[in-house]
């Protein structure tokens, strides 16, 4: 009886193990490439897959992008500046079966020829480009690491260069040039804030001395107005005055002459006309 508790005990155990051993999960993000007496016979999953215990052997793959920091890389540019750089390198698996196969490890691969790849792309450049031109560089990196990755089953989705640390003398050469930037541009502002003052001083004087012309010749005007109406009126009161009186009004203003000091009288030809009249009436009276 004990003998055969322990042989369903072995046998429940043997049975619990090959399940264990042949019954797999597989995420969704994930490919298991099967090996099957050394010989790779393609990749299962998402899902349950089976497996024969011993005679496969499972290698799972990450289908995930997935980053590869290159430590800082020292290079010579063109115009013989070193400089330091280190950078980011964005990758995903597009083939499980090619990047278990046909690298051994991919992470210290991708390094060296990301390492090799960069002196060889900063070489081509000189100082200047490689301090502006990021955006370039980023897409040339991309470009040639791809080349190499492909045949591995790894795509290169992305490159960032990290940081670019220029010689310790072209770095000072930058901040006296960041430094002489800012006061130029706080001269130029400086400059143009007295300008716009200068402008708007100029423009109020200008509107100032239009509004006093304006303004006077809308007074010479009134004056000149007001004197014609004024010569207008005398007018029509002396229109309205008869010959006698006209004549009084001279006879007074020559008593007032005659009683003048001054030996020479010049009169108007008007009233020399009036004083002949005024005798010839006296004579036929």
């Amino acid at each position: 009886m004990l003998g055969a508790i322990i042989g369903a005990a072995v046998a429940v155990f043997l049975v619990v193990g090959f399940l264990y051993l042949s019954v797999r999960v597989v995420r969704e993000y994930q490919r298991t490439v099967v090996f099957r007496l050394g010989r790779c016979i393609g990749t299962k999953g998402p899902g349950i897959i089976l497996l024969i215990p011993v005679v496969d052997r499972p290698v799972i793959v990450d289908l995930r992008e997935q980053y590869l920091e290159i430590p800082r890389q020292t290079g010579i540019t063109k115009d013989n500046a070193p400089i330091e750089i280190d950078f980011i390198v964005f990758h995903r698996v597009v083939d499980a079966v090619d990047s278990v196969v046909k690298v051994q490890n991919f992470a210290g691969a991708a390094e060296n020829i990301a390492s090799t790849t960069l002196r060889s792309v900063v070489g081509d450049m000189n100082l200047d480009d490689v301090l502006s031109k990021r955006e370039q560089m980023n897409a040339v990196l991309q470009t040639k690491l791809d080349e190499v990755t492909e045949r591995w089953g790894v795509k290169i989705t992305n490159v960032e260069l990290r940081e670019i640390t220029p010689p310790p003398d072209v770095q000072e050469a930058m901040t006296r040039q960041m430094s002489a930037e800012r006061t130029r541009r706080a001269v130029v502002t400086e400059s143009e804030g007295t300008k716009q003052a200068a402008v708007t001083v100029a423009e109020g004087e200008k509107q100032a001395a239009i509004l006093s012309a304006e303004g006077d010749r809308q007074a010479a005007i009134l004056r000149a107005e007001g004197f014609a109406l004024a010569l207008q009126k005398i007018f029509e009161v002396a229109q309205t005055v008869d010959a006698n009186t006209m004549r009084l009004q001279y006879l007074d203003a020559l008593k007032q002459v005659g009683t003048s000091d001054a030996t020479k009288i010049v009169l108007p030809m008007e009233l020399g006309d009036m004083l002949a009249r005024a005798l010839g009436n006296e004579k036929t009276s």
